[in-house]
């Protein structure tokens, strides 16, 4: 898996050993980043601070990270992903523009330690887990996104998603087993 946009394009992305990431497919993490990029309702990703729930290997935030976000902050609850995430980061010169946060994304605290708030969020839980709703309102409640942000959810192409009570769904796109759900607050 590769960095395939921005500054750091080309760079590897090593997974930690201990199994179980299912890491986004290249195309669909190209496709997403040019929504962002190109869509006029987007906050702009340049200068921005960005968070990557369910970080797994990190391949969001390293992406927004490459593409010109000043800061990202990973959340996960596997020790092992996220020192992972922090040797990729420190192998691109980014080591100073991460944090990482080893919480379950289902109860978030406020963000004392993160640069916050956010204007990216990316959610992307275990398919057919149920987890992106709760980490979504989590985000939501307690002060981790912008007023302006957008959320981007990851589920399996069948997954059902509802999303939290105040938010709208303002795209979606179907990329082979994954579904992106592009989510503001309303």
């Amino acid at each position: 898996m590769r960095i395939i946009g921005g500054r750091h394009r080309g760079r590897a992305i090593r997974a930690a050993g201990s199994g179980g990431v299912r890491p986004t497919a290249d195309r669909v993490r190209q496709a997403l980043f040019n929504i962002l990029e190109h869509g006029p309702e987007w906050p702009a990703l340049d200068g921005a601070a960005v968070v990557d729930v369910f970080a797994g290997t990190g391949a969001f935030g390293l992406e927004a990270l490459s593409r010109g976000a000043a800061h990202a902050t990973f959340i996960d609850s596997n020790a092992d992903a996220l020192l992972a995430i922090r040797r990729n980061a420190a192998s691109m010169g980014e080591a100073r523009a991460i944090t990482d946060l080893r919480l379950d994304a289902t109860r978030l605290p406020p963000p004392r330690s993160a640069v916050a708030p956010s204007v990216v969020a990316f959610l992307d839980p275990p398919y057919e887990s149920g987890l992106a709703l709760p980490a979504l309102q989590g985000l939501s409640t307690r002060g981790w996104l912008a007023d302006d942000a957008v959320a981007i959810v990851e589920v399996g192409a069948r997954e059902p998603f509802q999303p939290p009570l105040h938010h709208i769904v303002v795209d979606e796109r179907v990329y082979g087993a994954a579904r992106l759900i592009f989510v503001r607050h309303a």
